[in-house]
């Protein structure tokens, strides 16, 4: 086993890794920078070190700084958690240079997948349907028109090296498409410091289906059961459950064997996501495969039992999985909300502040995935997420029920927070009936920021008993 692991991360996936670490008798180093100096895992780690100022530029995306921390404190692998450089390969590979195990796929394997053409072309080589689009990135907007009139409108430009819903603009028609192409491109370097586009077919009102991998360095490729992550909010998710309501057991074996081909094609090992549209129709089109831990890991946890986050140390040491297909069993049903320190009613605005007070939700069936405490700040330098609340029960009534439980006891005071819009989705009756998709939000966000509103009004005239 590995004996010593530098977290290149922060908030509550840093935790999440020391938790596994220490369970494992692996020793970690927590990196900070000078805005979380007063963090849970620059305390919670067995070392911890500041690699620099607040601006993710100049901490936790700063290369340099963090693989010398690694080789300063003797570290023998580096988890890179989700976002930040996760999924660079430039980085997983001075990780390997460096003498470091990267705890993650290979750097090329991360190159290969990265970019969204280029895995969207190893889809279709593995028999992995994909959605009608460019076979590779696009010169120009000129070759983009050509395109879409083939395709049909309305379409969706998509960065190569894209993620989390940055660098996409739709199309609904040849005019939209000069303006859409500029925004994209713009926003492709902006976050990726690469503009090349691609172009696909938008499949209208989709479920957005994904499939959890795990991989070892024996050739062993498992699927771990889907995530349903269609209530979205410009192509950010907000709540994904497990199993999907939308999946047959026939459709939802078909789709496992084709993730699990995608990932056996790309030579991947670790823990990883392929990600799917599934069409009105029934269809379901590969749209990328993310080479990391998802922050809606804990989802899949829960219906499997497995710790996602120790088998990855596990596969980073060398050993097998430790679970077979057969074995890999989901049991139950479980709800992920993501709490983020936002103002729905004021376009989802970043509200970073201090915690005043902060209570979270227990019992049985629920777990918390944080890394707040009262009296914490919240910087505004990062992502917005201070939480994530998750609930586990026998059917997905009862896991609804629970959650519903769980958001009525989680109380975060000293900035707005989604909570009570999450706690609204949970009694919509679309949702309750399971009779969602991706444009859930977009057609309900009015109607439910009103009743959020009216019940506000109705908690303030309330007079006490």
């Amino acid at each position: 086993m590995l004996k010593r692991v530098l977290i290149a991360n922060r908030g509550e996936i840093a935790l999440r890794i020391i938790r596994a670490c220490r369970e494992l008798g692996v020793e970690t180093v927590a990196v900070w920078s000078q805005a979380d100096e007063s963090s849970l895992h620059a305390q919670l780690a067995t070392r911890s070190l500041c690699i620099g100022p607040a601006r993710a530029a100049d901490s936790y995306l700063n290369q340099d700084a963090i693989l010398s921390a690694a080789l300063a404190t003797g570290c023998d692998a580096l988890h890179p958690g989700y976002g930040f450089l996760s999924e660079n390969p430039d980085f997983a590979a001075r990780c390997v240079q460096a003498g470091l195990k990267y705890i993650g796929p290979d750097a090329e394997v991360i190159r290969k997948l990265g970019s969204k053409a280029a895995a969207r072309t190893l889809a279709q080589q593995a028999g992995v349907p994909v959605v009608p689009g460019s076979d590779g990135p696009l010169k120009n907007v000129r070759q983009a028109k050509a395109l879409a009139d083939q395709v049909g409108y309305p379409v969706l430009l998509k960065a190569s090296a894209g993620g989390g819903g940055r660098g996409m603009r739709q199309a609904d028609g040849p005019e939209d498409l000069d303006q859409a192409w500029q925004e994209a491109r713009a926003e492709a370097v902006a976050c990726f410091g690469d503009g090349e586009l691609y172009l696909e077919k938008l499949i209208v009102n989709p479920r957005h289906i994904e499939f959890q991998i795990m991989a070892d360095t024996q050739g062993h490729v498992v699927h771990l059961g889907e995530r349903d992550c269609s209530i979205q909010r410009r192509r950010q998710k907000l709540v994904e459950e497990s199993p999907s309501k939308a999946l047959t057991p026939a459709l939802r074996e078909e789709m496992g064997q084709a993730a699990a081909a995608a990932a056996r094609a790309a030579g991947y090992t670790g823990a990883g996501t392929v990600e799917f549209v599934l069409a009105p129709d029934g269809r379901f089109y590969f749209i990328e495969m993310n080479t990391r831990i998802q922050v809606e890991h804990p989802v899949t946890e829960l219906v499997t039992g497995i710790d996602l986050v120790r088998e990855q140390l596990r596969v980073a040491a060398g050993l097998p999985l430790s679970f077979t297909q057969e074995e890999a069993a989901v049991h139950g049903h479980a709800i992920e909300c993501r709490i983020n320190a936002e103002d729905p009613a004021r376009d989802f605005m970043p509200c970073p502040g201090v915690a005043a007070f902060l209570h979270l939700p227990g019992g049985p069936g629920v777990r918390v995935d944080t890394a707040l405490y009262t009296g914490y700040e919240v910087p505004p330098y990062y992502d917005s997420l201070v939480a994530k609340v998750l609930v586990h029960a026998p059917t997905r009534l009862e896991a609804i029920r629970r959650m519903r439980r769980a958001l009525e006891e989680l109380i975060i005071e000293g900035f707005p927070t989604n909570a009570s819009l999450a706690h609204l989705i949970m009694h919509d009756p679309e949702f309750v009936r399971g009779q969602y998709d991706t444009s859930f939000l977009d057609k309900n966000l009015v109607r439910l920021l009103e009743l959020a509103r009216t019940c506000d009004r109705l908690m303030d005239q309330e007079e006490p008993l």
